[in-house]
């Protein structure tokens, strides 16, 4: 098997990878970018990403992603295809396979692997995700407001969320599976007092509708399997992330939702030499905005523990 020597090796792409990229090629790490899965991170399904700074008429979020890239190319940094299969984090230097068929050894490995939205699994909401359908209220909803939206869910996220629409939106359709929701206690009550939020108990999602954008959602009562179509221009799914943090397990400390634990502060997790940073350490915020700030925070701790072990 192949194997090449580096000083700093990136995983993933998105907002935090590639912030990282530009700290650590402007410091001369020359760092190693392998994109991952879904190059330029969730951003690349976003359509409008309105709340980036910088950006004061908006910007299309593979665009966004696009800009990040060259930055990170302009000051050095060798971006390349290619997805981590498996990590060997016993001791220096860190190893990392590359597709099965190349392991890169690194004195520092960044990780921003981020995070996957849990989808429904419809046809109609792949069909139309981005045009109506999206997993992040606090991203789109302000493209939604004084219309009528629904979202699904039943968590603590779902609830949050729903009441973060209800500021914006005329009407939230709240779709909850059972008779009862899974969020705090607080939370619930907060959904319950809102007057503008209707709650659909015992409610599963049937259909979104639409052809090009949404303009409603078929919802199905599980107990009678009866069916009302409701209209509505936005649909969210709120059930839940997934962090990309399996083929870390073995080594890194996760928490009890597979989040990579960090010391708080920093981007440095329980290994030393290995940082995280972006969604797949951020179970509370998940913005584009947050996640390129840790990423210049594990540049910065990255750069500093080389220098500190005469490495750089």
């Amino acid at each position: 098997m192949e194997i090449e020597r580096v000083k700093c090796l990136i995983i993933g792409s998105g907002p935090a990878g590639y912030t990282a990229a530009i700290y650590a090629s402007r410091a001369g790490l020359k760092p190693v970018l392998y994109q991952g899965l879904q190059p330029g991170g969730q951003l690349t399904i976003t359509n409008d990403v309105e709340n980036y700074p910088g950006y004061p008429d908006g910007v299309k979020g593979p665009e966004m992603m696009e800009d990040f890239k060259k930055q990170a190319e302009r000051f050095g940094t060798d971006v390349r295809y290619g997805i981590a299969t498996a990590v060997d984090f016993s001791g220096q230097p860190h190893k990392v396979t590359i597709d099965d068929q190349k392991v890169i050894e690194a004195d520092t490995v960044i990780i921003s692997t981020g995070a996957s939205a849990k989808w429904l699994g419809l046809e109609s909401e792949a069909k139309l995700n981005g045009n109506g359908v999206s997993a992040c209220a606090v991203c789109d909803g302000f493209f939604y407001r004084g219309q009528d939206v629904a979202i699904v869910g039943a968590g603590d996220t779902a609830a949050e969320e729903a009441t973060y629409l209800a500021n914006l939106c005329k009407k939230v359709y709240m779709i909850v599976r059972r008779e009862e929701m899974r969020a705090s206690i607080i939370m619930q009550e907060r959904v319950k007092k809102t007057p503008n939020i209707e709650i659909l108990w015992n409610s599963v999602t049937d259909e979104i509708l639409g052809d090009d954008v949404v303009n409603g959602v078929r919802v199905k009562n599980v107990l009678t399997n009866e069916t009302r179509e409701i209209p509505v221009s936005g649909f969210f799914v709120a059930i839940g992330h997934k962090p990309n943090s399996d083929i870390f397990a073995d080594y890194l400390n996760l928490d009890e939702n597979g989040y990579i634990r960090t010391i708080p502060g920093t981007s440095k997790t329980n290994i030393d030499g290995v940082f995280a940073c972006g969604d797949v350490q951020d179970y509370t915020y998940r913005q584009a905005v947050t996640a390129a700030g840790s990423g210049c925070m594990a540049a910065l701790d990255a750069e500093r523990y080389l220098a500190a072990n005469n490495l750089h």
